[in-house]
């Protein structure tokens, strides 16, 4: 893979998925939307098509992290670490980018978000927030879900039946086969479902942190907080957790 291909299937498979992650929390939490109070089922599955759509995309360009956390676990796992600051790069401007796009998707809500009576935080819609703030256990939720995402994901090019379903003429990368992209998919949903009620399952540095610098740039009416004095916990977590990920991987298979 070149560094062009690497950086530009990581900008639009990254941007992709945060354009489908945030665009269904503004279509779920924003007044005047369709699916406004949808739930958090609908959040959590959102999340998994946008995963499904961005690595499906980016896999044949390079490979399809989408996610520092998994970059680092794959670069633990192999000890390459030469291209892992690009792709790093390259998935936080698709994250701003897929949350500018968000924003455009849902402009005239945003905007309603002026009137007095409509005036609501945003932040939600963008990046991740604990339910019960403290930091020792929000990391901690953090660590362990990026775990359950990223060692499954190692695994899964040792596992010889996930070979069925190769994208026919396509490089699947890190997945090892198109079947394992659609399995990534329904496990970040599994991990929304079941490890995101503490602090809504960042799992991704690049996925809050980008949003979150977008959120506080972005002109939006009665915006609230960008909460910067929370915003290291989803950074940290998930980049302890990608690490661990690889020499847990490399220790046991």
């Amino acid at each position: 893979m070149s560094n062009g291909d690497i950086f530009l299937g990581e900008v639009i498979g990254t941007a992709i998925l945060i354009l489908f992650g945030a665009g269904v929390c503004a279509a779920v939490t924003l007044h005047h939307s369709k699916a406004r109070a949808a739930g958090w089922i609908v959040i959590a599955f959102g999340w998994g098509f946008g995963v499904l759509a961005g690595a499906y995309t980016a896999a044949p360009l390079s490979g399809g992290h989408l996610n520092p956390a998994v970059t680092l676990g794959v670069a633990v796992d192999t000890g390459e670490w030469g291209k892992v600051p690009l792709y790093i790069l390259a998935q936080m401007v698709g994250a701003v980018l897929g949350a500018v796009l968000a924003y455009l998707v849902y402009f005239a809500q945003f905007q309603a978000n002026a009137e007095e009576d409509k005036a609501q935080p945003t932040l939600g819609i963008f990046s991740t927030g604990p339910e019960v703030r403290s930091p020792v256990a929000n990391t901690m939720t953090e660590v362990i879900a990026t775990i359950a995402l990223v060692l499954p994901i190692l695994a899964f090019g040792k596992n010889d039946g996930i070979g069925i379903g190769q994208i026919p003429g396509q490089d699947a990368g890190i997945y090892g086969s198109g079947i394992s992209i659609l399995l990534v998919s329904l496990l970040v949903v599994g991990i929304g479902l079941s490890l995101g009620g503490p602090t809504g399952y960042a799992i991704n540095p690049a996925r809050d942190l980008g949003p979150r610098l977008t959120h506080a740039v972005l002109p939006i009416p009665n915006k609230g907080s960008s909460d910067w004095g929370y915003a290291w916990v989803p950074v940290v977590g998930p980049v302890i957790g990608g690490l661990l990920a690889g020499l847990i991987f490399n220790a046991a298979f």
